[in-house]
């Protein structure tokens, strides 16, 4: 597949089959996270990849609660001033966030090593750099999965999420967990929620000084 292909295709999918991926090509798309850009060159992450749904099950145990009393509520009080196409990947999103995550039997938690300043908690803004860096490793992911034909959904902790994860993972303090990443095979009647449309022509400015 063409690279511009690819970035026209990797969309967010909620919707997973029960085909399964297999240890070979899920390396090979975790491996294109070691190619990204990376602030102390040290490519510093970790992968727990997690395929028994009752430890997915474990993992993902505040999600629910979390979802309907935090990101709910919140996308019930400002719904009226949102903007369309948000409001609506919203609320397709928010109900699957905890089937999406077990649905694809393929669930992976991306850790990052903090050095120096934690991810979370940046001293300035030389020090999102370690952050930044994390989230290179993710898009890569992406666009390889997109590659190989496969879909791929993410949810950013909230709450007590980050802590619970890495309390039962046994994470180091040192390592930052980023995102639940659930990999698989779309579903055939897949949601695909609706990019917002963007004139690029619009959002080049050259010679403004």
């Amino acid at each position: 597949m063409d690279f511009y292909q690819v970035l026209e295709k990797r969309r967010t999918i909620r919707d997973f089959s029960d085909k399964e991926v297999t240890d070979e090509v899920l390396e090979k798309v975790l491996s294109a996270a070691f190619k990204a850009p990376t602030n102390d060159h040290l490519r510093q992450f970790e992968f727990v990849v997690v395929r028994d749904r009752e430890n997915i099950a474990r993992l993902i145990s505040p999600v629910a609660e979390n979802t309907q009393n935090i990101q709910q509520t919140g996308l019930e009080t400002a719904a009226d001033v949102m903007d369309k196409d948000e409001h609506a990947m919203f609320v397709d999103a928010l109900p699957k966030q905890r089937r999406m995550l077990m649905q694809s039997n393929c669930l992976v938690l991306p850790f990052f090593r903090q050095k120096d300043c934690p991810l979370c908690h940046p001293a300035n803004q030389s020090s999102l750099n370690y952050f930044a860096s994390a989230w290179a490793a993710v898009e890569n992911i992406l666009l390889a999965a997109t590659a190989e034909g496969l879909a791929c959904a993410f949810r950013i902790p909230i709450g007590n999420e980050p802590e619970y994860v890495k309390q039962l993972v046994g994470a180091p303090n040192e390592y930052e967990f980023t995102c639940f990443l659930a990999i698989g095979y779309a579903a055939e009647n897949a949601h695909i929620c609706k990019q917002k449309d963007i004139r690029v022509e619009d959002r080049i400015h050259k010679n403004v000084w």
